[in-house]
């Protein structure tokens, strides 16, 4: 049976493997699980150099064996270009995957920090949005494989808690972004560096008004680990993103201006309920974790464009 202080599901992932490099470096050691469905190895391959680290290749879907003293449960596909695809198997990580590992911290007397979204506020009638704001979200929609997965997800945590006392933490993860970003990824950073790079057109769904906050990874693997640490009674929800808020016209124009891209800038029609505004109270973070992003945008996207250009230029 292998054993570990933390085991990371989707540990190869964008946020996952920034995550495992950081309990690695504090001193924990570290069972990475991931199916490589979205997860790249290239993101962990430096990670094999410690003895700290374990990859274990598996489908959180099937059970395991495995015991720890915290479970961070990151496994599913974030980007609505990869959770669209298969939207069965994503309803299916959410649950079934989360249920595994609630059985496994109830057993092992485990915490889980599950990680949800700032998907399951929907289109938000609440501005920012707050924990205890409810959410505007269609159960049928072309997202509602993900953001009605991780509100059931939360829903099962809520329930081990109540039922068996399993220690959990609730994470609301907001836009986040930096190296490692898949660039094929179908999210607005890395397709926003990629069409600049190629000079191609920029593509903006909507008019471009509609805002997003984005939070660097760094920032939000350090409110990951002070959740982690944060006392036995604190479940969450809680939101962890960086309120500063930014039209996703603005954002085009600050990235042809790190590229020096010849781009123009088009738009299309907006996808099915695409949010309008997506912006996190963080109150609660701030006072419960004393965390508050340190990363401003015009940094984090200038360190991403550096990463960005090694992976374009090759």
């Amino acid at each position: 049976m292998l054993m570990a202080e933390v085991l990371v599901t989707g540990g190869a992932g964008f946020i996952g493997s920034h995550l495992c490099e950081r309990l690695i470096q504090e001193g924990y050691q570290v069972i990475c699980l991931d199916n490589f469905s979205t997860g790249k190895l290239q993101n962990i391959n430096h990670l094999f150099q410690s003895k700290l680290f374990k990859l274990y290749p598996h489908d959180v879907i099937r059970q395991t064996s495995l015991r720890a003293k915290y479970y961070f449960n990151l496994a599913c596909p974030a980007s609505p270009v990869h959770y669209q695809t298969d939207p069965v198997r994503t309803i299916q990580t959410s649950v079934y995957g989360t249920d595994n590992i609630l059985k496994q911290a109830l057993e092992a007397d485990g915490v889980v920090i599950q990680a949800s979204t700032s998907e399951i506020y929907g289109d938000p009638l609440e501005h920012p949005q707050t924990e205890d704001y409810w959410g505007n979200v269609n159960p049928i929609g072309l997202r509602s494989c993900y953001n009605e997965g991780k509100r059931l997800a939360e829903a099962l945590c809520f329930a081990y808690q109540r039922q068996y006392g399993v220690n959990i933490k609730v994470v609301r993860i907001f836009n986040t972004y930096g190296p490692r970003m898949n660039e094929n990824d179908g999210r607005v950073i890395p397709n926003f560096f990629l069409q600049a790079i190629r000079n191609d057109d920029i593509t903006i769904y909507g008019d471009g008004q509609q805002t997003r906050s984005f939070c660097f990874i760094s920032d939000l693997v350090a409110g990951l680990i002070k959740t982690m640490h944060a006392r036995d009674d604190f479940t969450g929800p809680v939101n962890l993103g960086n309120p500063y808020e930014i039209t996703i016209l603005e954002l085009a124009e600050k990235i042809i201006k790190i590229t020096h891209s010849h781009s123009k800038i088009t738009f299309k029609q907006l996808p099915q309920d695409d949010p309008k505004v997506r912006c996190p109270n963080i109150d609660k973070a701030r006072k419960e974790l004393v965390w508050n992003p340190q990363i401003s945008l015009d940094d984090g996207l200038e360190e991403t464009w550096l990463y960005y250009k090694k992976i374009f230029n090759k």
